[in-house]
């Protein structure tokens, strides 16, 4: 089954199941739990000097009424330079919320819940300080019935913190400690207080949900191990676990009475023979459903997807997901939004899911971090493989240690997050333990003290601890891409990494960064060579593409990477060269194009942007899909592709042109100016014809091609200026 933009992106904005029914919501619970959505009423101010006190003491007229998702972060402009439009701020950005006690359910435990904050969160209620949390991209709750007025007016005050992490900063313990991309300050994702019974399915493990299911298949047959975790459970209460299936039918059930106060449960469902989630075919998914209750019914509830799927990694022929062979071809994706950095509604989500199962894209690396609830739903319903991973990034301290035992605790801890709060999506295949932390030895940017390996492998042996049943990755950006090019002596240090994780990606950038696009696939042949029992893959490869500026011949033009011309055709070209090597070598487990869609980078003043990393292959707005991303759609997808290139180069001074189009067709039919130029043959979805001339003034080629008895056409207009 493919989706084209429309089609999928109805479905996920309706927040449907790929499922052929939707799953009917289960009977209303009687006194389980509820939450009150915190997206409205609060008050903001950006202020490093405040104090709690100050904070809780200043007038209404000092806040900004803000709505959450909200982030006082905006970065990225296609433009040179940068206007008022810019806001990279780094520092304390202040939240307070009014809540009114006696609005609250009487009885319950007051949880509140905050899907994520940029970077270094404190939270104060009624004057009290609650809580710390620290990491950008991971849920976190506190329990704060005891510090609210149950009958009165409640005050709650919420510090986000987003300083540079430099030594001697509130935030130089907390990974990512550097990357190629901006950390947004602010409460950027929603916010909610969950009411929940004294006795309820536990909020306390990391973020998580509380319950953990772990399917397999055995002879055909489905096994559903199942522990919940548990808070002030007592003898006399039973743990009920349902599993439903797509159309919200029963297909097993299980009930654990408690003899004693206990902490965790453990049951198993069978399933006589569950349909399995089997990627973009056919993503099914079982749903759930856990319930604690006693003689009067149910307290506590949780829903959790489930999807029942084998899938194995071969270091020699790929990725096999139910037992057919599977090559994994798609995209990285950052979470950032033209105009709305990382506060992102659900819709917007949604959109780039659809646009990434529109191009053809099986899988989608998260990068660099955890990425939004939504995010993992929608890929578990797109049917996307997903490499999930943790922001340890470039460096592991600033001092030019391993790491201080600070940063240690809490890339660990961030790890846990991780993957406690995504284990039951069925879409994760992987957990990335981190990205190029050999980038800045390599680059000499920091002493060859610097060394990542003790905390990757720490980060290994720990994921291996929370899940048994996923493999782990890391992402290496450097070793041995000099090799045959460089004299040993002058090759920079390099520590190795492959071999820490059992699965290996490689960010290879030939022919952008460095040497010849020509000199990846040997490159990647060398490194199977040295490596045959660990699977790899190419975790990142990507050009700049930049709407405005154009070439006649991508293939001639020499590429600056750092300068402020990245024509769209070279773009163009780059992919056209590096991705038949990537998929002629089936040993590859995956590829990842870098990137999905421009994001923010304050590092990055290049092409015809500012702040902008202008890899991806739509645009930051998400408004413009670059000539490449047809290319793809050609490639990988089944829906008909006819895509004239250089369209965008609307005005001409010279009279020499040609007509490329990507297609999907066989043969292309081109007219020019209205003359036919025959049918044009297409090989490996490019279809071209040299030698144009332009006539002064206007010009229109048409490409058409033929799918099932329909014609799919496309034209493009050039202006010929004479000189």
């Amino acid at each position: 089954m493919r989706w084209g933009l429309a089609a999928l992106l109805a479905v996920l904005l309706a927040a449907c199941s790929a499922n052929p029914a939707p799953v009917p919501p289960p009977a209303a619970p009687v006194a389980a739990r509820t939450a009150t959505e915190l997206a409205t009423g609060w008050q903001f101010r950006f202020d490093d000097t405040l104090t709690p006190e100050a904070a809780a003491a200043l007038a209404d007229t000092d806040w900004q009424t803000v709505a959450l998702p909200h982030t006082w972060n905006r970065l990225g402009e296609y433009r040179i330079g940068r206007t008022d439009a810019t806001d990279n701020r780094q520092g304390k950005g202040w939240y307070r919320l009014r809540l009114d006690g006696a609005t609250l359910p009487v009885s319950k435990r007051h949880v509140i819940e905050f899907d994520a904050v940029g970077n270094l969160a404190d939270l104060w209620v009624n004057g009290r300080h609650v809580g710390s949390h620290a990491g950008a991209f991971s849920r976190f709750r506190f329990d704060v019935t005891d510090f609210l007025d149950p009958a009165g007016p409640n005050t709650i005050l919420l510090r986000a913190d987003n300083s540079a992490p430099v030594s001697g900063s509130t935030t130089q313990h907390i990974v990512p400690l550097d990357g190629d991309f901006f950390i947004h300050g602010g409460i950027y994702r929603p916010a909610r207080l969950l009411h929940v019974a004294p006795s309820h399915i536990a909020l306390d493990d990391h973020g998580g949900p509380g319950v953990y299911a772990t399917p397999t298949i055995v002879g055909g047959a489905g096994k559903l191990a199942v522990r919940v975790k548990l808070t002030g459970a007592i003898a006399g209460q039973s743990l009920v676990a349902v599993l439903r299936d797509g159309a919200g039918r029963t297909v097993a059930e299980g009930t654990t009475p408690l003899t004693a106060r206990q902490g965790e449960v453990s049951l198993r469902l069978d399933v006589a023979a569950p349909r399995r989630w089997n990627g973009r075919v056919d993503p099914y998914l079982y749903r759930l459903e856990t319930r604690l209750a006693d003689g009067s019914g149910t307290i506590d509830s949780v829903t959790v997807p489930v999807g029942f799927r084998e899938f194995r990694v071969d270091p020699n022929t790929g990725f096999y997901l139910n037992g057919k062979q599977l090559p994994l071809h798609g995209v990285s994706r950052h979470q950032d939004y033209l105009g709305k950095g990382w506060a992102l509604a659900p819709e917007d989500h949604a959109r780039d899911m659809a646009l990434i199962a529109e191009m053809g894209a099986n899988t989608v690396r998260f990068a660099h971090y955890q990425h939004a609830p939504d995010w993992f739903d929608l890929a578990d319903r797109a049917g996307m493989v997903v490499w999930a991973e943790v922001p340890f990034v470039n460096r592991p301290s600033n001092d030019g240690s391993p790491g201080s035992t600070e940063l240690v605790a809490n890339a660990k801890a961030q790890m846990v997050e991780l993957i406690r709060q995504n284990y039951n999506h069925p879409s994760i295949v992987t957990w990335g333990i981190g990205n190029e932390v050999d980038l800045d030895v390599v680059t000499g940017r920091a002493p060859p003290a610097t060394d990542a390996r003790p905390l990757l492998r720490e980060l290994n042996t720990l994921s291996h601890a929370e899940d048994p049943t996923r493999p782990t990755v890391l992402a290496d950006c450097c070793e041995a891409t000099h090799e045959g090019a460089v004299p040993a002596g002058e090759r920079p240090r390099q520590p190795v990494l492959t071999g820490i994780s059992d699965l290996m990606g490689y960010n290879r950038y030939y022919g952008w960064y460095y040497r010849d696009v020509s000199d990846l696939g040997p490159h990647l042949d060398r490194m199977h060579a040295r490596y045959p029992a660990i699977p790899i893959s190419v975790s990142e490869y990507g050009a700049g593409g930049a709407l405005s500026q154009h070439v006649e011949d991508g293939a001639k033009h020499k590429i600056a990477h750092a300068s402020r011309m990245h024509p769209e055709e070279f773009q163009n070209w780059y992919h056209e060269q590096t991705w038949p090597q990537l998929r002629d070598r089936p040993y590859l487990w995956a590829n990842w194009i870098w990137n999905m869609f421009d994001f923010s980078s304050k590092i990055r003043q290049e092409g015809d942007a500012t702040d902008v990393n202008d890899k991806g292959l739509v645009t930051y707005d998400r408004k413009v899909k670059k000539d490449a991303f047809f290319y793809y759609k050609a490639e990988w997808s089944d829906a008909p592709v006819v895509h004239i290139t250089s369209r965008r180069w609307t005005v001409r001074t010279e009279p020499l042109t040609k007509i490329k189009v990507y297609s999907n067709a066989p043969a292309v039919a081109v007219t020019f100016n209205g003359k036919p130029l025959g049918d044009i043959a297409c090989v490996e979805s490019i279809c071209e014809v040299r030698d144009i001339r332009l006539t002064p003034g206007a010009n229109r080629a048409v490409a058409t091609a033929r799918f099932d008895g329909k014609d799919v056409s496309d034209a493009v207009d050039w202006t010929l200026i004479q000189p």
